[in-house]
Formats: C-alpha cells, structure tokens, sequence
C-alpha cells in the first residue's frame, strides 16, 4: 500500500465499531420515487459485482464495481435522470463520493459473510441508505445483527466481517450503497453518532 493510501486509511473500528445508525435526514419520498423511475431494462445483472453477491442486482450510479477493472470512479449516464438521489450523494455529508449504487438483494437471498479487501475498501467509509426493506433482511456485522429500515442511513464497518439475509419469501431488498473519502466533517459525524448511541 502507499504511503498516502496508509495515512488516509480511516480507523473503522473506532469510527463506526461494526455498523452506526447516523443522525442524517432527508425527504426519503423524493429518494424513493425516483428509484421508481429506474427503467427495468438497467436491472437484471449484478452490474459487475461477483463471488458473495450472486444472488444481488445493481445498478451503478459511480464507478463500477471493481471486478470491471481499473476504471475511472466518476458519474454514471443513469445518474443524470435522478437528480434528487445525486444531489444527496454530494451534499449530505462535507466528502467526496466514490463508487455509488443501489444494490437489490432477492426475496430468501443472501450475501454471505465476507470482507471487502483492497486498498480502495480500506480508504473509504461505506454508507447504505434503505429504499425497499423488510424486518426479515437483517444486515450481519461482527457478532451483531440489525434491520436497518427504509428512510434511514447507515455507516457500515465493511472491513469487519459482514453479510446480509433476506428472508422475505418475496420481496427483494434494496439499499443505495455510497463509499466516501473520509474527511474530517464525515469523521466528527461518526464519532457523534456513536456517542450519542452509546450513553
């Protein structure tokens, strides 16, 4: 790993612990309905994603997922039609966005336990906004479980070992899933919230 890569790698232990609740608020309404507007035609594969998300649906917003190679992180076409979920990419939290996407897991799927690994996980804070859920999908984390309910956000410790289970015998599950570069405002957000949750 570099030497600029080793200093901006964010202490996600002590950040997040294994996965934190954020004090974040936006019009979920407006998120939702332009999901719904999301041709048909972009779902149906895993958008490059491989291995533990076989049984997942994406479609990319930013980037691409990195089986697809070294290719530039920077905004999709299908991100042009969505302007309320790209406006709350770049301006809820004060840093950068990386890959982006949402990610749709199926009715009695699953994501087995894994980490993410590599030196682009490692630097990059992992923040998952729920669109379409159930309380049978429940996100592993560490030893912990939680259901993580449409409207809120979340930061994820994905360097931790981690998975998900959807038992809905016909709902599939959807999260719009966003990596940041930590800066200093999205660390002090972190560090709050788990504070505030721990008293």
């Amino acid at each position: 790993m570099s030497q600029h890569l080793a200093e901006t790698k964010p202490d996600k232990r002590a950040l997040i612990g294994s996965c934190l609740q954020l004090p974040v608020r936006f019009d979920f309404a407006k998120l939702l309905s332009e999901f719904h507007t999301i041709e048909a035609a972009r779902w149906g594969t895993r958008g490059g994603r491989v291995g533990v998300h076989v049984q997942t649906e994406a479609v990319f917003l930013r980037g691409f997922a990195p089986a697809e190679g070294d290719l530039p992180i920077e905004d999709r076409e299908v991100l042009t039609s969505l302007p309320f979920t790209r406006a709350l990419i770049y301006e809820t939290f004060q840093a950068t966005p990386q890959r982006c996407l949402f990610a749709k897991l199926r009715a009695r799927g699953e994501i087995r336990p894994h980490i993410d690994q590599g030196a682009y996980f490692e630097r990059t804070i992992r923040i998952h906004f729920p669109v379409v859920t159930n309380p049978q999908a429940i996100m592993s984390a560490d030893t912990q479980s939680f259901h993580m309910q449409a409207g809120e956000a979340w930061a994820l410790n994905n360097s931790a070992v981690h998975g998900v289970v959807n038992a809905h015998p016909t709902q599939a599950r959807t999260h719009l899933i966003c990596d940041y570069l930590p800066t200093d405002p999205l660390r002090q957000l972190l560090r709050d919230a788990r504070h505030s949750q721990s008293t």
